[in-house]
């Protein structure tokens, strides 16, 4: 907490990763997480590392950058293989900054880049990253934010309390407008 107190930012990424029936993959992260163990979040969410190919000088670089560091998470973390998540399938639509404490000891700190894509999957779950996994509906996931037996992370719980719901009702037609967006929303 220490950086982050001092206000010092870090980049991320959170991939929202929906099937063709547009139910969204959602992950339980495992116990074994440093931060924000036990929570349900979206699909994946992690850091671009800082090498060739995950950073960039420009915008357009930094976006790729964030698209490659959801396709290596995605493998490591849920087994799904690149071939089935190609680079050019996932859609940028905006970068989020907030900070949010975990347990008094660390926390985040982010410039989250958000990343769309529709994909059907094979899942081998790596249980050191993910405890459980399920897709669901819209309706679904606003009975499961009800539910006050589930946690869900500070950043899922902020896209889905301002963004989430209109973007994903325009998965099949419409997503265009709020792709690409240049300015970084405050959290």
């Amino acid at each position: 907490m220490e950086n982050i107190d001092k206000g010092l930012l870090h980049r991320a990424f959170s991939c929202f990763l929906f099937d063709k029936d547009n139910k969204l993959l959602l992950q339980q992260r495992a116990s074994e997480k440093i931060t924000f163990p036990d929570l349900w979040t979206n699909t994946c969410c992690s850091h671009p590392l800082g090498v060739p190919g995950e950073t960039g000088s420009t915008l357009e670089a930094s976006i790729l950058g964030a698209k490659r560091a959801a396709q290596r998470k995605l493998q490591q973390e849920l087994g799904i293989k690149p071939a089935q998540v190609p680079l050019e399938k996932f859609q940028f639509l905006t970068r989020i900054h907030y900070k949010a404490p975990s347990d008094g000891k660390w926390g985040e700190h982010e410039i989250d880049y958000i990343l769309f894509i529709k994909a059907d999957v094979d899942l081998d779950i790596n249980p050191n990253e993910v405890q459980a996994t399920q897709y669901v509906s819209e309706g679904e996931l606003k009975e499961m934010f009800k539910d006050d037996k589930l946690k869900f992370t500070p950043w899922f719980k902020l896209i889905c309390q301002t963004m989430m719901f209109e973007w994903w009702e325009h998965l099949n037609g419409g997503l265009e407008k709020y792709m690409n967006e240049p300015d970084i929303r405050r959290m």
